[in-house]
């Protein structure tokens, strides 16, 4: 197979396709979303073998465990994606919506309207739950759709593409709107995110080293998070139990999540009151904990923390520590080590915490929440893409509004200007 001409016979076939998406309505998109999750459901025993055979030369090749349990489909999995597919098409449709419409003293209205990106590239790793994920939203949203999967799992993602085409054509939408990449050579990925005549936007979804890798090599716009350096401040003003249980639960509620908290700062005089308590039931879950002196100071058991652990996401039952004078000094400690992701204070101060607000520059800012809560479905959104820290265009969880623009709209009566 010629890498760069299969690659950019999809890309034209995707920049085809993703007019007649754009103009699909919301009840054309809808009745291909859910005659997706009716195939699914047909073809369950085909997707559960094709996954049992990824699953066999995953074994085979010495696939690591936790990528096993992500790849490995059962049916409630199966179930798990009809529901997804299902919610998705419940979802309001951002495309066409009108705002800011305002008279200017010409006598034109102008105004704002929101419209698809055009075609979105999905680079992915494991879970094959995400083909139909991505493929939904991006249906939903108004755009085409390339798809590639990680190799490990190319014979779920291929069954389950099957799925997406038969329910695109049952809506009368082209089967090129949303395309799964049918290789496995890497080279093809690096043929994605090169092309900007056919792709207008790559969103990665899988570990660092991938994404790393995409946004040094594309010349595509690429929507993205590397790291979820999460912080947690308890200020001076923190009620005790909400302290605790915010810190606890930013920790422990999952270890390997982007939005789970890697550093929790402490007011100076906060500290003998709640570090130990807090400290107490890190270490009965079993959390390793790493400490500036001063903590080292109150918890004889902690290991010392370095520059590298303040820059690290562990995402794993380890938990930095550092104590601080007050607000400035979390603040410093923030701009200087954050991965831009999520930060929460813990307060009873208004005037504090709507500083923290104001001044802290990452893509969620919370006040007296834990960090967890930086997800699209708790947001309201539905379901997400993935989560961008980058400023421009899409910030924090990117769901169906991310994956769209706006344009500007003029309506006039035959209005010249003088």
């Amino acid at each position: 197979m010629d890498i760069k001409q299969y690659m950019t016979e999809l890309g034209r076939q995707a920049r085809q396709a993703s007019r007649a998406v754009a103009a699909a309505d919301s009840g054309m998109k809808n009745r291909a979303l859910l005659a997706m999750a009716a195939a699914v459901d047909t073809r369950r025993q085909e997707i559960l073998a094709a996954n049992a055979k990824d699953l066999a030369a995953g074994e085979a090749n010495g696939l690591e465990p936790a990528l096993m349990d992500r790849l490995a489909l059962n049916d409630k999995g199966i179930d798990g994606i009809i529901e997804g597919l299902t919610q998705v098409a419940a979802l309001a449709d951002p495309v066409g919506a009108i705002s800011d419409m305002n008279y200017r003293p010409s006598g034109i209205q102008v105004g704002k309207m929101r419209v698809p990106l055009g075609v979105i590239g999905i680079i992915y790793e494991s879970r094959p739950n995400v083909t139909l994920e991505a493929a939904s939203l991006c249906l939903k949203s108004g755009n085409a759709a390339i798809l590639r999967g990680g190799s490990e799992a190319i014979h779920s993602n291929q069954a389950l593409a099957l799925c997406i085409r038969e329910g695109l054509a049952a809506a009368g939408l082209p089967e090129t709107a949303v395309q799964v990449l049918e290789t496995t050579d890497r080279a093809a990925v690096g043929e994605l995110i090169t092309m900007p005549e056919f792709v207008d936007v790559v969103v990665p979804r899988g570990g660092k080293g991938l994404i790393e890798r995409i946004a040094r090599d594309a010349t595509v716009t690429v929507i993205k998070h590397l790291d979820g350096i999460c912080h947690v401040y308890i200020d001076d003003a923190a009620d005790a139990d909400k302290a605790f249980d915010i810190a606890l639960n930013a920790k422990t509620h999952r270890y390997g999540t982007c939005n789970t908290m890697e550093t929790l700062l402490i007011a100076e005089s906060r500290v003998e009151e709640l570090l130990p308590r807090i400290a107490d039931a890190m270490i009965a879950k079993g959390v390793e904990l790493r400490g500036c002196p001063r903590t080292r100071q109150v918890l004889m058991g902690a290991a010392d923390a370095t520059d590298e652990d303040w820059a690290t996401e562990y995402l794993a039952p380890i938990l930095s520590i550092r104590v601080v004078a007050g607000l400035e000094e979390a603040m410093d400690h923030i701009a200087q080590y954050s991965s831009g992701h999520t930060e929460s204070i813990v307060t009873e101060n208004y005037t504090t915490g709507r500083r923290f607000l104001r001044e802290v520059d990452s893509s969620s800012v919370m006040i007296n929440a834990s960090t967890r809560f930086a997800d699209g479905f708790e947001y309201g959104l539905g379901a997400e893409i993935g989560i961008s820290t980058d400023k421009i265009h899409a910030r924090g969880p990117v769901g169906l509004e991310g994956l769209t623009s706006q344009k500007y709209i003029v309506l006039g009566d035959g209005h010249i200007r003088g």
